[in-house]
């Protein structure tokens, strides 16, 4: 799989400008009072899945929506893009031919609703959002997230494209039934972070996983602390790449917690991939291996990081959407 196309709005030099290397230092009473700069919001999210996914989340918020509202309705519209083959409808299946799906949501005050191993729902993420807003719990998994999302009015429906099932088949020549190793190419998450212009915040991630992995696998995407963490006293974190290594360093709740503690968030997403591979060296030995996050500072400051070069992020400042190279580590 290739990743798809972007239009780059940003030069690298630009990109520069959008990333600050300042010292921030506060404490967190500090944080909690520090006030968004500019008064508008600011939408970043990883990957250029189109502008529109950007522009949904700001206009919602423009027009008086919730900042659940933004967060949700973004990410929908790659859910429901049948050409995206790492996200919702089109997503690539396992390895048993099953399309599974992963979401969560979140706000700035840790509310949190989270779907796993998710079939026949094009929209998990909006499932999530009920699990966090009619239930006592945070997650559902497999039949019983199934059996919640219909009895809430969802319609079950076939996720596996003709275009998915013919590289299912096409893979399955030449497989052997073994799941793939995880690499730079099998990925492409969407999180996505959004900060109204008082400094209040959510997320949202949502995933259809790795392409062909073991049935019931479930990757960093759905997992609260790991692919998405958010606190509007301090700001929030999203990750994409490879989940199992995000999970194992509970990557986007560091972030935020070196936030708290007086990092910026480009140093912030820095510390938390050379965690992984101080940890984990058998990421760093590899030629493919891609991890990246995003983070967003409650004052409106960004952090955009990846492990090796190839990661993109939308971001939407004021209204105004580029699409960015993130900087990345290791050559």
């Amino acid at each position: 799989m290739k990743r798809r196309t972007f239009i780059k709005t940003a030069s690298l030099a630009g990109a520069a400008t959008l990333i600050s290397k300042d010292s921030f230092s506060a404490t967190p009473s500090e944080l909690r009072n520090r006030k968004p700069l500019g008064g508008k919001p600011v939408i970043i999210s990883t990957w250029d899945f189109g502008r529109a996914v950007p522009e949904t989340a700001y206009r919602t918020l423009t027009e008086g929506g919730s900042l659940l509202d933004a967060v949700e309705k973004a990410v929908m519209i790659p859910e429901a893009d049948p050409k995206i083959t790492s996200v919702g409808y089109g997503g690539y299946p396992d390895r048993d031919g099953k399309v599974t799906l992963d979401a969560c949501i979140m706000n700035g005050n840790g509310d949190c609703g989270s779907v796993m191993a998710l079939e026949h729902i094009v929209h998990p993420v909006s499932v999530a959002r009920l699990v966090m807003e009619k239930t006592q719990h945070v997650v559902l998994a497999g039949d019983g997230a199934l059996q919640f999302a219909l009895e809430h009015g969802f319609k079950k429906e076939n996720l596996l494209t003709k275009e998915s099932e013919a590289a299912y088949k096409e893979w399955l020549k030449t497989s052997n039934y073994a799941p793939p190793k995880a690499d730079s190419h099998n990925h492409d998450t969407i999180g996505l972070l959004a900060m109204d212009g008082k400094g209040s915040m959510a997320g949202a991630c949502t995933t259809s996983g790795m392409a062909w992995k073991v049935h019931g696998r479930v990757g960093d995407s759905p997992i609260i602390g790991a692919g998405l963490y958010v606190d509007s006293d301090v700001g929030g974190a999203t990750s994409t790449g490879i989940g199992e290594a995000v999970i194992k360093v509970a990557g986007s709740f560091l972030i935020v917690e070196l936030m708290r503690n007086g990092t910026s968030p480009q140093d912030a997403c820095r510390i938390a991939l050379e965690r992984i591979v101080h940890k984990q060296p058998k990421y760093a030995e590899r030629g493919d291996f891609l991890a990246g996050f995003v983070a967003l500072r409650k004052d409106g400051e960004i952090g955009a990081l990846s492990y090796r070069k190839g990661l993109q992020y939308s971001l939407n400042r004021g209204g105004v959407v580029s699409i960015v190279d993130a900087e990345f580590m290791v050559k």
